[in-house]
C-alpha cells in the first residue's frame, strides 16, 4: 500500500441525509437542514459514516470515505485489521413514526446469501421523551410459530418486549434480534457496516417485506437489552462488545490525542463525535479541524499526536462520545 507507514491526519465526514418515509422534513436544532419540496422526502437518518459520505478536511476532502479505505485501509485500521473495510456504519435516527419491525442477519447468514457480513448494533439515546420506548426482543416463551402468526394477522406487537428509553441509556441489538424504534427518541446508532434488514411488518406502508429471511434470522433469546455503564477514572464504557466500543469521555477544557485511548489500546481507527458541545482538534502538520455538534472526525490508526479542545457551543459542554471498532478476537 503506498501510504503505508505515512501519518494520516484526523478528517471531518460531511453527514448524508438519507430519506426514509417514518423521519421528519425539519431536524433543526439537531442539524441544520429541512427537507422541502415533493422531490425530497421525509429524513429518518443522518449517516455519519457511510461509504458514500465525502471527506469535508484534508488533503483527501472531497472524496468518499469508502475510497480512502480502498486506498489507505492500514494507516486508517491499523496493521492488526482483519479486514480493509470500513468496519461501522454511524448514524443518528430521527423517528417521527414507528420503524418496522425487523431484524438483522448475524454473520453467517450474510454470508450464506452473498453478503460480507451481518449486523448487529447499539443505540445511544441523545435525548428522550417522557414514555419513550423500543422493542428489543420477544418476550419470554414466544415461539418462532406465535411471531409468523403475529406477522400474519398484524398483531406482531403484542409479542414485542418493550423498553423504556432515557436520555444516556445504551441499548445493545445484537443480530437476530426482533426489534423496532418507536417515536419519542433521538438515537446515535453504532452498527456493523452492513444495511441488511430484514422487515417483518410495517404497518401496511407498502413497503417489501423479507418473512422468510426474518424467520431464519430470528433468535428467540439474544444479549439485547440495556447495558450498564463501566465508570473508569478517565472515561464511561458505554459498550465493549464484539464489533464495537463505545465510550463517554469528559474534556474539561482539552486532553491530549494519547488521553483519548485507552491503557494498552493498539493502535486503531476511532471516531469522535459530538453529542453536545463542540470541538478543534490541533496539532503538527495538519490544518485545524473543528468537531461541530453531532458532527463527526475520524482519527486514523497512523494520526499524528493533537490535542482536542472544548470549543464549547450553544448547546452547552463538549459532550464527546468516542467510538471504535472491534472484532470478536479483539475485544478489550
Amino acid at each position: 500500500m503506498g501510504v503505508s507507514g505515512i501519518a494520516l491526519a484526523p478528517f471531518g465526514i460531511d453527514p448524508q441525509f438519507v430519506a426514509r418515509v417514518w423521519g421528519f422534513r425539519d431536524l433543526r436544532p439537531w442539524y441544520d437542514r429541512v427537507a422541502e419540496g415533493d422531490a425530497i422526502g421525509p429524513i429518518g437518518e443522518v449517516w455519519l459514516t457511510g461509504d458514500d459520505c465525502l471527506i469535508a478536511t484534508g488533503r483527501h476532502a472531497g472524496q468518499r470515505l469508502a475510497a480512502l479505505f480502498a486506498e489507505a485501509h492500514e494507516a486508517l485500521l491499523g496493521e492488526h485489521a482483519p479486514s480493509p473495510d470500513s468496519p461501522l456504519l454511524i448514524k443518528t435516527i430521527f423517528a417521527r413514526e414507528k420503524l418496522s419491525v425487523q431484524v438483522h442477519p448475524d454473520d453467517k447468514m450474510a454470508r450464506k446469501y452473498g453478503q460480507p457480513r451481518g449486523k448487529a448494533e447499539c443505540w445511544y439515546a441523545l435525548a428522550a421523551e417522557p414514555g419513550a420506548e423500543v422493542a428489543v426482543g420477544v418476550k419470554p416463551g414466544t415461539t418462532l410459530a406465535e411471531i409468523e402468526a403475529g406477522i400474519g394477522a398484524g398483531t406482531l406487537e403484542e409479542s414485542l418486549n418493550m423498553a423504556p428509553v432515557a436520555a444516556g441509556d445504551l441499548i445493545f441489538v445484537d443480530a437476530g434480534t426482533v426489534h423496532a424504534i418507536w417515536p419519542g427518541s433521538i438515537l446515535l446508532e453504532t452498527q456493523q457496516n452492513c444495511d441488511l434488514t430484514y422487515r417483518m411488518y410495517d404497518y401496511g406502508r407498502g413497503r417489501e417485506l423479507h418473512i422468510a429471511k426474518s424467520l431464519e434470522a430470528v433468535r428467540l433469546t439474544t444479549r439485547a437489552g440495556k447495558v450498564a455503564p463501566l465508570e473508569l477514572a478517565d472515561r464511561t464504557v458505554l459498550i465493549d462488545v464484539e464489533y464495537f466500543r463505545m465510550e463517554r469521555i469528559p474534556v474539561n477544557g482539552n486532553r491530549t490525542s494519547a488521553s483519548l485511548r485507552d491503557a494498552g489500546e493498539k493502535p486503531g481507527l476511532a471516531y469522535l463525535f459530538a453529542a453536545a458541545g463542540s470541538a478543534r482538534l490541533t496539532g503538527a502538520g495538519f490544518e485545524p479541524v473543528e468537531l461541530p455538534p453531532r458532527g463527526i472526525v475520524a482519527v486514523p490508526a497512523a494520526s499524528p499526536e493533537f490535542v482536542l479542545e472544548d470549543a464549547g457551543g450553544p448547546d452547552g459542554a463538549l459532550n464527546l462520545i468516542r467510538i471504535t471498532p472491534n472484532w470478536p478476537e479483539m475485544t478489550h
